[in-house]
């Protein structure tokens, strides 16, 4: 049987407060991990080890984090991702809403992008 979203919500939730130290309050579906949670690189593999876990799923690096495509000429120009690079991304993380950074898509901003709903929609997609 598949979790409900408030399900899905409450585990990323758990697993987001004991690998950050955050409150519960704190994780909210609009907050981003790395802004306003505090997330470092190192965080994100003690996240992605939880969810697995708690989830009983497998999350390859590379959907969560597409490093290729920000390092790859044909789809950044001057730090900055172009149009087919937003595409791109669009197509591997159909999950997060990249909307806001489409506006103004610097590589650098790239990592404080993601939300806690964006974890939460990627964790549906591999539940469903």
């Amino acid at each position: 049987m598949a979790l409900s979203q408030d399900e899905i919500f409450e585990k990323v939730q758990e697993a987001l407060v004991e690998a950050l130290g955050v409150d519960d309050d704190e994780v909210t579906a609009e907050a981003t991990l790395v802004g306003d949670l505090g997330a470092e690189s190192i965080d994100f593999l003690d996240i992605v080890f939880k969810l697995e876990k708690a989830f009983d799923i497998q999350i390859p690096r590379e959907e969560l984090s597409p490093e290729d495509i920000l390092t790859d000429s044909n789809f950044v120009q001057d730090g900055v991702v172009t149009a087919d690079g937003i595409a791109e991304l669009k197509k591997r993380m159909p999950w997060a809403n990249l909307d806001t950074f489409a506006e103004n898509p610097r590589v650098q901003d790239f990592g404080n992008l993601l939300t806690v709903g964006d974890l939460v929609g990627y964790v549906t997609s591999k539940t469903e």
